[in-house]
């Protein structure tokens, strides 16, 4: 078992709007080639995948992999000021969702294609969150009996293909019914990173300091 956590509980701030999401989306957009930023959906598997490692990930660790998904450097002039003010936003407020164990409300998007699946929906989400698992691989290191059911809820919406070496995981996605309605599987998302903040971030009976 992973030590009981004891990193305090981030400050309550407002969530982020619709506003704020429409500035994030123009702040991703106006930065220049050849830098491949992570889409709104991406950041916030992300930052999911982050905040669920067992210690806390120092900004200045995961941050670059925002403007950048190879933390290539943002060039000289170009201002990511208010980009980084709203996805710290973000992080404190799913911080807080998930060390409190309280729903929160992912950054997934209803597709306009009539023919997409729950899965198409959620896949920018889950793309985003394991990114942050191969870049930060603590987590996967903890009790595999317990991962195994939250990670297939969330890895199942994957190219199997992309699974290798996980037979287990395999294993326990083909034996869940798949989400019927973009709803159910958003709903999987969230229930998923909380069994994982489980893991490992225990919550503590002891007083916090």
């Amino acid at each position: 078992m992973p030590p009981t956590t004891t990193r305090p509980v981030p400050a309550a701030a407002a969530p982020l709007g619709e506003a704020d999401l429409q500035a994030l989306q123009a702040a991703i957009d106006r930065l220049p080639a050849p830098l491949e930023p992570l889409e709104p959906d991406m950041i916030d598997g992300y930052l999911c995948g982050v905040l669920l490692q067992p210690e806390p990930v120092p900004v200045e660790r995961w941050w670059p992999h925002v403007p950048d998904a190879d933390a290539r450097p943002v060039p000289r002039g170009v201002d990511v000021v208010r980009l980084r003010t709203l996805v710290l936003r973000r992080h404190a407020e799913l911080d807080r969702a998930i060390a409190q164990r309280q729903w929160f409300d992912p950054w997934v998007f209803e597709l306009d294609d009539p023919q997409a699946t729950p899965s198409d929906a959620v896949y920018g989400w889950v793309a985003g969150f394991a990114t942050a698992l191969s870049l930060f691989p603590a987590l996967q290191r903890l009790d595999a009996a317990r991962l195994t059911e939250p990670l297939a809820l969330i890895y199942r919406h994957l190219d199997p293909e992309d699974l290798e070496d996980a037979d287990e995981l395999l294993e326990e996605i083909e034996s869940i019914e798949p989400p019927r309605t973009l709803a159910e599987a958003v709903e999987e998302l969230v229930r998923a990173t909380l069994l994982l903040a489980d893991v490992s971030r225990p919550r503590s009976t002891a007083p916090r300091r």
